[in-house]
C-alpha cells in the first residue's frame, strides 16, 4: 500500500509505520505554526463526523494524502480529550465509511489480501477474482451485522470456506475499521498536548453540547414515553442507533422489548432503527412484531444480570442495585410523578 491508501484507511499498521518514519513528534504537530493547517484539518474531520456522519474528502495525490494522514492523530486526540460516547462512535463510523469507499475501488488482489491480513483476515482469490475466506474469519466480521444476507445459513460453506462478493468484502472491512478505530478511543493524552489543542477541543465540545440533549440522545419520537426516565443501558443503545451504529443482536432485543414493554408503539420503535446502517424496514418490523407478541409470546426486557452477561450494561452501579431496566424506569417515573404532585 502507498500514502494514498494510508490516508484513506488510516488505521492500518503500515499507515502507523509511515507516520513514525516521518519523524514528526506529537508536540511539534500540536504546537508549531507550520502545522496549523494540519490541526485545522483534524478538527474539521471530527466536526464532519459529528455533524454529517461522513468524512467529505478523499485524497488522491501524495501531498494532500500526507496532510490527511497527519491530521488523523490530531482528530483522535480531540475525540479522546472530549471523551463523549456519541462523538467517539460517530467518528469511528465516519472513518469506517470513508475507508469503505476507498476499499471497494481497489482493484489489486495483492493490495486487498495485504489489507485483509493487516485486519487479521485471510482471504483468497481464484482465477476469476472471486473472494473466499474461512468461516471463522467471516463470523468474526459479521457478528454485529443484522441483515439476513450475512447469516451463515444464507451462505454456502465448503470445507470450512465460503465465497463472498468484492462489495461484501469491502463492507466487512468497513466494520473491522469501525471496531478498530472505536476500540482505540479514547486514549490517554499528555497534559501539555491537551493544553496545546485546547482551542480546537473547546470549539468541538461547544458544538457537541449545543446540538445534543443532556441525556445524550434526541427526544423526538418518544411522545408516549418519558425518555428522561430511561435507564443508562437503554439511553446508551438509543445514542448508538442515532449515531448510525449497528447494535448487537442482544442489545437490539433488549432495547426493543424495553420500549414495547413501557408502551411505545411498534411503528415508533421501527422509526428509531432507521438510522442503523443495515436497516431493512420489512425485516425490522417483523422482528419488532414478533417481540411484541405476534407469535403468541410477548417478550420482556432481559434482567440486569443478563444485560451484564451480554456486555450491554454500561455500569451496574449507575442503577443502584436495580434488577431489571424496567424496574429502573418504573422508579424514575414514580419519582418524577411525586415531584409533580409536590409542586
Amino acid at each position: 500500500m502507498d500514502i494514498i491508501d494510508f490516508a484513506n484507511i488510516p488505521c492500518t499498521s503500515d499507515a502507523l509505520e509511515y507516520l513514525r518514519k516521518l519523524d514528526i513528534g506529537s508536540n511539534d504537530l500540536c504546537t508549531q505554526a507550520v502545522f496549523e493547517s494540519i490541526r485545522l484539518t483534524g478538527k474539521e474531520r471530527v466536526l464532519e463526523a459529528f455533524k454529517d456522519g461522513v468524512l467529505k474528502y478523499r485524497r488522491f495525490n501524495k501531498l494532500a494524502a500526507e496532510k490527511e494522514l497527519l491530521a488523523y492523530p490530531i482528530a483522535r486526540i480531540i475525540v479522546s480529550c472530549i471523551n463523549n460516547n456519541y462523538l467517539t462512535k460517530r467518528y469511528a463510523l465516519a472513518v469506517a465509511k470513508s475507508s469503505y469507499e476507498h476499499i471497494k475501488d481497489l482493484k489489486s488482489a495483492v493490495l486487498l489480501k495485504e489489507l485483509a491480513a493487516d485486519f487479521g483476515i485471510n482471504i483468497r482469490f481464484d482465477d476469476m477474482m472471486n473472494v473466499s475466506m474461512h468461516f471463522t474469519d467471516y463470523i468474526q466480521c459479521v457478528h454485529v451485522l443484522h441483515d439476513p444476507k450475512w447469516k451463515m445459513l444464507n451462505r454456502t460453506v465448503k470445507q470450512g470456506t465460503l465465497m463472498i462478493s468484492r462489495d461484501d468484502l469491502a463492507r466487512l472491512m468497513e466494520e473491522v475499521v469501525r471496531q478498530k478505530v472505536e476500540s482505540g478511543l479514547p486514549h490517554e493524552v499528555p497534559k501539555d498536548i491537551q493544553m496545546a489543542l485546547e482551542p480546537y477541543i473547546a470549539e468541538v465540545r461547544e458544538i457537541i453540547y449545543t446540538r445534543t440533549s443532556k441525556q445524550g440522545f434526541r427526544k423526538e419520537g418518544f411522545s408516549e414515553v418519558i425518555p428522561d426516565c430511561f435507564p443508562p443501558c437503554i439511553s446508551t443503545a438509543i445514542t448508538d442507533v442515532q449515531a448510525n451504529v449497528n447494535l448487537s443482536h442482544t442489545m437490539r432485543f433488549a432495547m426493543t422489548s424495553f420500549l414495547l414493554n413501557i408502551g411505545m408503539a411498534p411503528d415508533n420503535v421501527t422509526e428509531i432503527f432507521k438510522a442503523s446502517p443495515d436497516f431493512k424496514e420489512q425485516a425490522t418490523s417483523y422482528q419488532i412484531s414478533h417481540i411484541n407478541g405476534a407469535s403468541g409470546t410477548t417478550y420482556t426486557c432481559p434482567s440486569c444480570a443478563t444485560m451484564a452477561t451480554n456486555g450491554n450494561c454500561p455500569g451496574k452501579s449507575m442503577c443502584n442495585k436495580i434488577e431489571n431496566p424496567l424496574v429502573c424506569h418504573r422508579r424514575k417515573v414514580w419519582v418524577q410523578n411525586r415531584r409533580r404532585e409536590t409542586r
